[in-house]
């Protein structure tokens, strides 16, 4: 007997209630049943890839002469709406189902099939008309790779050159501000603000490279090997027709996989991926922990610059104002490396012909694309493009730096610097004066070879001409 408000559906392994009014189907309602709560879902990213991967196939099957015009049209119409994100509540499925993702490909094959039946007088059936050409076994692998593509190439990639145009203006502006340098947290030579921003930028040049050099094997795609890369019940060239409407449906250039057994049994470029997210992770965490060591204080702390104050920073403390954007960079930048870590372990679950933690490496790979975003953005907005130096404090630190005494090396050897260092810093005098008196060079000659800015330049008593 049907309850109120369900609707009787049937699959192969028979009747299955379905919630009146949902598009989805038996096979999505049965997963529904086995799924655990853990209240994660299947990234949004994902979906509109499967919105995307079915407009394509129908595509290619059309183009092929398997699947009647009419009916290609209405399914693309219909993967259009998904891929449009129009029908987001309609894909329930918890995150940790199945390996394959098959639950969520056949929630999408549903989903899409029930909506296209709305546009023709023949019943749109998911799987023999939306799944066509395809299993989940390979589509489910090019949806993650497609995933990953689209979210590196309109989020990640633009917000890392969003923070790299931001310090490098920040270190034109400050490239005349000398500052003291560290080594082990302990004062060192000098360097100006404007060299030590120009460091973060290479870092995240170089970060922004080694992502790009991973997307030539994004773009290689698994669709077209279907169950276990032999590619049964699809044409030979089915999957690359595939990939030429997928190519001009987002300006990316993707091409089939050299080798579908690769491409379903293992996921290495997700994990080459994730590796290179982790790599930019461990830059952000090292710029954020930075800022928050050169903004401690006020008076306490190294005060050399001030963030912007964003908030309070204390529920009893009046007037304490937090590294907030710095903090929260800083354990996203965690956060991707425990990701990289999960898929790592994903990654080796290719069980021969198939890998079976697909959802997890979806998951984790798109939230770290999703994060590191967030953190290059808000600390290029929010931190780097307005903190503003404490020139006096950064000053004074310097004048009373006795490392300085290293450029005097060539003229008076190690240990006589050795001696005026320690007499330097024991007195709390400048390292100029002490050095006058224990040397025969005169206090403006020591002045002028102890400039810290001839210092920044790699020049010193040795080298100076």
């Amino acid at each position: 007997m049907t309850t109120a408000g369900y609707r009787v559906e049937t699959d192969s392994m028979g009747a299955v209630e379905v919630p009146e009014g949902c598009l989805w189907g038996a096979a999505t309602a049965r997963a529904l049943r086995n799924s655990p709560p853990s209240g994660l879902r299947m990234p949004r990213g994902v979906i509109r890839a499967l919105g995307l991967i079915k407009y394509c196939a129908a595509g290619a099957n059309a183009e092929l002469g398997d699947l009647a015009p009419e009916l290609a049209a209405a399914i693309q119409a219909a993967a259009d709406e998904v891929a449009g994100g129009m029908h987001e509540d309609q894909f329930p499925l918890d995150l940790f189902q199945t390996g394959s993702a098959t639950s969520t490909n056949m929630n999408a094959n549903e989903v899409i099939a029930a909506l296209a039946s709305r546009l023709t007088a023949v019943r749109v059936h998911p799987n023999d008309h939306v799944n066509m050409s395809q299993s989940s076994n390979d589509v489910i692998p090019t949806a993650i790779h497609l995933a990953a593509t689209l979210a590196l190439l309109q989020r990640l990639l633009p917000a890392i050159e969003r923070i790299g145009a931001v310090l490098a203006r920040r270190s034109a502006e400050l490239a005349a501000v000398v500052k003291t340098g560290r080594t082990h947290l302990m004062d060192a030579m000098p360097l100006t603000f404007g060299q030590e921003l120009g460091g973060w930028k290479a870092q995240l040049d170089a970060c922004r490279a080694r992502l790009e050099a991973v997307l030539p094997r994004l773009y290689r795609l698994a669709q077209g090997g279907t169950a276990v890369g032999t590619g049964v019940n699809a044409r030979p060239q089915f999957g690359r027709m595939f990939c030429r409407l997928l190519a001009a449906r987002t300006g990316a250039p993707f091409a089939p996989s050299d080798n579908y057994f690769a491409a379903l049994s293992a996921q290495d470029t997700a994990v080459e991926l994730s590796g290179q997210l982790k790599v930019l992770a461990v830059v952000v965490m090292k710029i954020a922990n930075d800022l928050r060591w050169m903004n401690s204080g006020p008076l306490a702390g190294l005060g050399e610059i001030s963030l912007p104050a964003l908030q309070p920073g204390s529920s009893i403390m009046p007037g304490k104002v937090n590294p907030v954007v710095a903090e929260a960079a800083a354990m996203i930048a965690a956060q991707v490396i425990g990701n990289d870590a999960a898929i790592t372990i994903a990654g080796q679950s290719g069980n021969f012909q198939l890998n079976v933690m697909l959802p997890v490496i979806a998951h984790n790979l798109l939230q770290s694309i999703e994060l590191l975003d967030i953190a290059c953005s808000t600390l290029a907005e929010r931190a780097l493009a307005d903190f503003r130096v404490n020139r006096d404090a950064v000053e004074a630190a310097l004048d009373r730096n006795p490392i300085l005494v290293t450029a005097l090396n060539p003229l008076i050897g190690y240990e006589k610097g050795a001696a005026i260092a320690k007499q330097a810093y024991a007195e709390g005098r400048p390292i100029a004066e002490v050095a006058a008196e224990m040397t025969g060079l005169g206090l403006a000659e020591l002045r002028r070879l102890l400039d810290p800015m001839l210092l920044t330049k790699g020049r010193g008593p040795g080298s100076a001409g």
